[in-house]
């Protein structure tokens, strides 16, 4: 395929809503460039879908992208990353950023020994996760913690609900009675929870979210590519998402901070691609 120009769009795709807060760290970390987010909040939560659906959505979604022509794609989804990324980065001919949860930075600053890793249940059942464990986890206590209804409330907007509350009571209370002092956010959703947590927590643990980590590590992969900032029009970010109805446009907006319009998508089918 001929690649894409310069000023063509960042591709950003999650299983829902919970990739805006890597979107939100582009955005900050590459304020000139045009961004493409899609949610695919029509199948979400992948946490609890098989690797095969996960691999055929991942792949449908990055074609979609390609069809648009974006000049990368960010993996905004910490599942999608451990169970497709591989097969992604085999036949996708963009440049491939994806996120994993933060084990190795969280490991290294922990005082305590203990680090608590708040993800999915098919994130954490991964084989890189379990990867990730064995490298850097010789001398300190990995405590993976699975957190199933999470992301349905971030996918309602529900921050800071009684439901909510006890859902990460519930999760956060045995990392804390091991000693963690290290709590890393194994999904995107999780990063709009994090006045909860830190409430739930206390001011004195540290809580690590990879998304601007991720931000940086696209700004490199772009090198040459980057936007121009003597563009003549503004940067544009343009919403997406499979979700059916009205809705979708609300909740994307009450968590992006403003108002934005959400375009319904149809990405092709995986037979399609290749």
């Amino acid at each position: 395929m001929k690649m894409p120009a310069a000023d063509a769009p960042i591709g950003v795709f999650d299983s829902g809503v919970g990739g805006l807060s890597v979107l939100r760290a582009i955005r900050a970390e590459l304020p000139n460039e045009d961004l493409l987010y899609v949610a695919d909040s029509g199948y979400a939560p992948y946490g609890d879908r098989d690797a095969g659906f996960i691999e055929d959505r991942s792949a449908a979604i990055a074609g979609f992208l390609i069809d648009e022509g974006a000049k990368a794609i960010v993996v905004a989804c910490n599942t999608a990353t451990v169970v497709a990324i591989e097969k992604l980065r085999a036949w996708c001919p963009l440049p491939v950023v994806a996120i994993e949860p933060a084990i190795k930075p969280a490991a290294g600053i922990t005082q305590s020994g203990v680090i608590g890793v708040l993800a999915t249940r098919q994130t954490l059942a991964s084989a890189n996760v379990a990867r990730l464990c064995a490298a850097y986890g010789q001398d300190v206590n990995i405590l993976l913690q699975p957190c199933p209804g999470l992301v349905e409330q971030v996918e309602k907007a529900e921050l800071d609900s009684p439901a909510s509350r006890a859902l990460l009571e519930t999760y956060l209370a045995p990392l804390l009675a091991a000693g963690a002092d290290t709590i890393v956010l194994g999904c995107t959703h999780y990063p709009f929870l994090l006045p909860l947590v830190r409430e739930i927590i206390g001011p004195e643990r540290v809580i690590i979210d990879p998304a601007t980590a991720v931000a940086k590590e696209l700004a490199r992969r772009l090198g040459n590519q980057r936007a121009s900032a003597l563009r003549p029009e503004p940067a544009r970010t343009r919403f997406l998402s499979s979700a059916a109805g009205s809705n979708a446009s609300s909740v994307v907006s009450a968590l992006w901070g403003s108002p934005v319009l959400v375009e319904p998508i149809q990405a092709r089918p995986i037979a399609a691609i290749g």
